[in-house]
């Protein structure tokens, strides 16, 4: 156990989280996403697992990972085949991590199901939460940490 880091955080997550650079992205997925095969086609090539809710792995993860000012698809949700602007409890709560994380509003676009498996396929890595719940499913891309003067 570490001071000031999460202790859901493992040493791989951290080891990638680390090794991630500006515009890489991360997914951080519920046990339903196909996150074997797809983490095989990543840039890490192998699967993450934090066994938490997705909302508690959001937490954690962003208590460390800067999201990307430069772009508007920073943080991203999978939407609700056929309902695209339904929101369920899982990505509101995900949502509330966000907004305390960043300390205001920020904005998470909806992305089609097969259109974030494609952006999935291409991100750094994927971690598996044990979140149950259905289109509890996220990308986050990753920003900058500014020198200590700014």
């Amino acid at each position: 156990m570490l001071k000031g880091i999460n202790p859901l955080l493992n040493a791989d997550v951290l080891q990638a989280l680390r090794a991630m650079g500006h515009g890489d992205d991360l997914i951080i997925a519920d046990t339903n996403f196909p996150s074997d095969s797809v983490a095989r086609q990543t840039v890490l090539g192998k699967l993450l697992r934090i066994d938490a809710s997705a909302a508690d792995v959001v937490k954690a993860v962003l208590s460390l990972y800067p999201l990307d000012t430069f772009v508007n698809d920073a943080a991203a949700r999978m939407e609700i085949v056929g309902k695209p602007n339904d929101i369920p409890p899982v990505q509101k709560e995900v949502q509330k991590a966000i907004d305390a994380a960043e300390g205001k509003p920020w904005p998470m676009i909806s992305i089609e199901r097969y259109a974030f498996y494609e952006r999935s396929r291409k991100a750094y890595c994927v971690i598996q939460t044990g979140e149950r719940r259905f289109y509890g499913c996220f990308a986050f891309r990753k920003g900058v940490v500014p020198p200590d003067a700014e």
